[in-house]
């Protein structure tokens, strides 16, 4: 940040009064207590327990920090950010007269208090509490203008009853294609004329079924995608991961694909995050295509293409090992003349498939997509072309996945890369079907050739043209149709642990899932005795999941009368993922105490509610890391939508605005085996010559910058800052680095320069000997006005715009101004104050009040510009004799071209460069320039 004029007086020796580190500790304390005691920042709702007394602000502004985790770390200085800015808005928006709803809760289900309990025997919830007090108490300190009514975590009870009770709404509800929304189960079961669960169950949200997962049975658990290494190894402890079919809860969050992308175009979010929904969610639209397989009856795989133009270059098809149709085609010999390239190997083709197929399931799904090196077998099975009768080979490989689009493939490898690659390894032929490119695979536009049958020609249409005449014929001959896909798959929504939300489910003798009823909830974790999942050998890959809650054998059955009497059922041994809280905590926030709703539907429209028939509603203002720009966003759409279906909200879209703020970034420093050292211990070296080097106990080190954080040994905490400069200092340097959204450098000896605008600032208002206010009911000059005016017209836009840092310039460029000219004018000090008070909000209320006013600030009014102010008295006009600068002249900037050209042609300097020729023409520009052509 700019720190220009830091010498007046920052050298001179302490005063009693001067605005020190230990004074702005003393001044944040008392202030803080006083907002806490009065209540400043408490938004009242419409109705219910947190009404308010008075009239109800008509406008209102919603604002949200993505959910932290308490970490038994705690905080550093990267982490309270995005937690400033959102503060930063708050208080500049109910500067404006609005009511602002601002607070935080804590995502606290999660696998570190789970790891830690199975370390420490310590039950989650007392290391989770302790995390979360030791947060709460970093960011009280901060000064941030929440509503503590509002807060909450994850784990409290009446949080997880609500959850539970959204999961019930979900399992109690189905897609109905018709209407394009989610319906009761309820319609459907009068829909279909059954009760029937073996009927019903399949068309729930919330369903259960077999999925292919992720296990390690090293660890006994299911892993996420994210927890597994690109070598098909858990994360944690690098054990053999298998993909394999376990029984699980899913959320068919695919019947909302088409909402989830077209609502896209409804919210203000950052192009690069929609991009990354659209691509997550993967709409195709293309042809599936049915190649029979003539040895085997009635035996015909399907094949999704987005390219059913290229149907004639297709020479051989492509099954994912876990397809079902492998079993059924595999041939017990190998056909005659068969390339040794396609066995593995192996001397049977079931002796290839089955071997190929085990080192898949060692693979990820991702593994399997990004690997460069193309491996299969071939089943020695034959499938016809449809278009052109030709019999090409099925082969079994991992680049196809079983659960996109079929799990089966054409493959067209002149105009695919990975297909290409593939017949290059198996010496496949690669006909061109696209005009194009000089070499292939081409993947690009072109026209079709070598595309006709009998009945049909392909030859010189474009892409689209030979897409619909394909697509028709297919369709004509009962041999495909036109479809769309979407790489989206239903969320997998089991967890083999014990430290989240328990279904709130059981299950009958047959196995059919029952709801909990709702008087019944929260139903809550019990005690157990190991806090760990059931552990196996690294390459069992024939064991089974056993969760922690299956030890609590008291728990696990329970009777029930769920209409037809008293009857014994089972619970749910496993537990909801994390994202399950983070996916509707915005609606908790509108209304936390309320025991006989979700939310209470005034609260809910008046903070959510959507405020014309152009806008979908959701949150103002969301903020937090572009890392959850996918899963957590995407789940809590969906979420929020099958909310809105069942009528329990007004808003379709949860977040209406996203912005996504950037890290801290800190130098860290590697021996000379590569290992991080404490950076505060490093010393740094500057030679003769300007090189600097570093030494870690003695010994050199290496420089680099990453992401703040404990493994980087890098870590600076904010309570080192609150101590030696002041929160307010903090806060405003973090804001100064740089914009919102991008990443910065941490830079501690930087900080003093925010110290030392503060204490200008403060000089300006306070008399450092004797305490006194220095502002005095003078009228300040004009320029000084004008400079002032100029500044809150371009703060109020900085803010508006998020651009903080380049607002904490201006109020910088406006303190020097007011020190040097010596400013003790009221009508200027007042609104520099109010504007410093988003971003320094204890010394503001402090000056506040010094200058006379007993109320807080927080809901003073932000300061207007004066438009007159705005206009500058005069301008310059530069003057030009044959394109030469010769003068220059302030005018007023509304100088006609008459008068500038007669004070142009006047000026002595220009009389001059003419020198007595005569003038052709004046080239004019008011007010800003004159060419004189001679």
């Amino acid at each position: 940040m700019s720190t220009a004029d830091r010498t007046d007086a920052d050298d001179r020796p302490d005063t009693s009064h001067r605005y020190t580190a230990a004074l702005a500790a003393e001044i944040e304390a008392r202030w803080q207590e006083r907002w806490e005691r009065e209540g400043t920042f408490e938004a009242p709702n419409p109705t219910g327990e947190l009404a308010g007394d008075g009239e109800l602000p008509a406008s209102t502004y919603y604002l949200m920090d993505m959910f932290p985790y308490p970490s038994g770390a705690g905080l550093h200085v990267g982490h309270p950010l995005g937690y400033i800015g959102t503060d930063v808005v708050g208080r500049h928006q109910r500067m404006l007269g609005k009511n602002v709803l601002h607070t935080l809760g804590y995502d606290a289900f999660g696998l570190p208090a789970e790891l830690h309990a199975i370390q420490t025997g310590e039950h989650p919830r007392a290391n989770t509490l302790a995390n979360i007090a030791n947060m709460r108490r970093q960011l009280r300190r901060l000064g941030l203008g929440h509503d503590q009514r509002r807060s909450f975590a994850t784990i409290d009870p009446d949080f997880v009853r609500w959850t539970q009770w959204i999961f019930l709404q979900i399992f109690d509800a189905w897609y109905d294609e018709e209407t394009g929304r989610a319906r009761p189960i309820a319609e459907l079961r009068e829909k279909l004329g059954t009760d029937d669960p073996a009927v019903i169950d399949p068309h729930r949200l919330a369903y259960v079924s077999e999925s292919p997962v992720n296990w390690c049975p090293a660890l006994g658990t299911v892993l996420s995608n994210e927890e597994v290494t690109a070598e098909g190894r858990s994360e944690r402890g690098n054990f053999p991961v298998f993909q394999r079919n376990l029984r699980q809860w899913q959320m068919r969050i695919t019947a909302y694909a088409d909402r989830l992308l077209d609502d896209l175009e409804t919210v203000d979010w950052p192009e690069p995050v929609k991009l990354m929904q659209r691509n997550w969610i993967g709409r195709s639209h293309g042809a599936e295509v049915e190649f029979d397989v003539p040895a085997v009856e009635n035996a015909a795989i399907r094949v999704f293409t987005t390219r059913p133009d290229t149907l004639f270059g297709a020479t051989y098809m492509v099954l994912a090992p876990e397809h079902e149709l492998v079993d059924a085609i595999v041939t017990d010999t190998w056909p005659e003349g068969t390339d040794e390239r396609w066995t593995g190997g192996a001397a049977l083709p079931t002796e290839a498939v089955a071997a190929y197929r085990h080192a898949a399931s060692r693979k990820t799904d991702v593994e399997r997509q990004e690997s460069k090196e193309k491996t299969g077998v071939f089943t020695g099975a034959y499938a016809v072309n449809p278009v052109n009768g030709e019999q090409v080979p099925v082969f079994v490989a991992d680049y196809v996945l079983v659960g996109y689009g079929t799990g089966a493939i054409m493959a067209v490898p002149a105009h695919d890369e990975r297909d290409f690659a593939f017949a290059t390894a198996f010496g496949l032929p690669t006909p061109r079907v696209v005009t194009g490119g000089d070499e292939l695979p081409w993947t690009g536009e072109g026209v079709a050739t070598a595309s006709s049958n009998d009945e049909l020609s392909l030859d010189g249409l474009s892409v689209a043209e030979a897409k619909a005449r394909i697509i028709a014929w297919l369709e004509d001959k009962g041999l495909g149709t036109g479809t769309t896909t979407y790489r989206l798959r239903d969320w997998l929504f089991s967890r083999q642990r014990y430290w989240g939300e328990p279904f709130p489910i059981v299950f009958d003798d047959e196995g059919h899932p029952h709801a909990v009823p709702d008087h019944l909830l929260p139903v809550e974790l019990p005690d157990v005795p190991d806090y760990s999942p059931r552990t196996f050998e690294p390459d069992d890959v024939t064991s089974e999941p056993e969760p922690p809650l299956g030890r609590a054998h008291d728990w696990l059955e329970v009777e029930l009368d769920l209409g037809d009497g008293p009857r014994r059922y089972r619970r749910d041994t496993n537990t909801m993922p994390n994202w399950a809280g983070s996916s509707w905590y915005q609606l908790r926030y509108l209304d936390p105490h309320n025991a006989d709703a979700l939310v209470d539907p005034a609260n809910e429209a008046y903070w959510m509610g959507p405020t014309d028939a152009k806008t979908t509603g959701g949150v103002d203002l969301y903020v937090g890391g572009v890392e959850h720009a996918v899963l957590h966003l995407l789940y809590a759409r969906f979420w929020h939508k099958v909310l809105f279906d069942l009528g329990h909200v007004s808003s379709a879209e949860p977040f209406h605005r996203l912005v996504n703020q950037g890290y801290i970034q800190a130098y860290a420093f590697t021996d000379a085996r590569g290992t991080y050292v404490p950076a505060d211990e490093v010393e740094e070296h500057v030679a003769d010559d300007g090189s600097t080097t570093w030494t870690y106990e003695g010994a050199p080190v290496t420089r680099e910058y990453g992401k703040m954080g404990k493994s980087l040994k890098n870590v600076v905490t904010p309570d080192e800052m609150y101590d030696e400069y002041g929160a307010d200092t903090f806060r405003v340097y973090e804001m100064s680095m740089g914009p919102l959204d991008q990443s910065r450098p941490w830079e501690t000896r930087a900080v003093v320069g925010a110290q030392r605008f503060l204490q200008r600032v403060w000089r300006l208002v306070v008399d450092e000997e004797a305490g006194e206010s220095r502002a005095a009911d003078v009228a300040p000059d004009r320029p000084t006005l004008q400079v002032l005016h100029r500044t809150i017209d371009g703060v109020a836009a900085d803010l508006d715009g998020l651009r903080f840092n380049t607002a904490i310039a201006k109020l910088i460029e406006l303190t020097n101004h007011c020190t040097k000219a010596s400013v003790t004018s009221r009508e200027v000090l007042e609104p520099l104050v109010l504007m410093l008070a988003p971003f320094a909000p204890h010394v503001a209320e402090e000056l506040w009040s010094r200058l006379g006013h007993d109320a807080s600030l927080a809901h003073a009014p932000f300061p207007e510009a004066d438009p007159s102010l705005l206009v500058a008295d005069t301008v310059t006009c530069v003057v030009q004799v044959q394109g030469k600068v010769r003068a220059k002249l302030d005018v007023a900037p509304d100088v006609s071209e008459a008068e500038l050209t007669s004070l142009a042609l006047a000026e002595e300097n220009v009389q001059r460069a003419i020198d007595g020729r005569e003038v052709r023409k004046t080239i004019v520009r008011a007010p800003k320039l004159v060419n004189v052509v001679v």
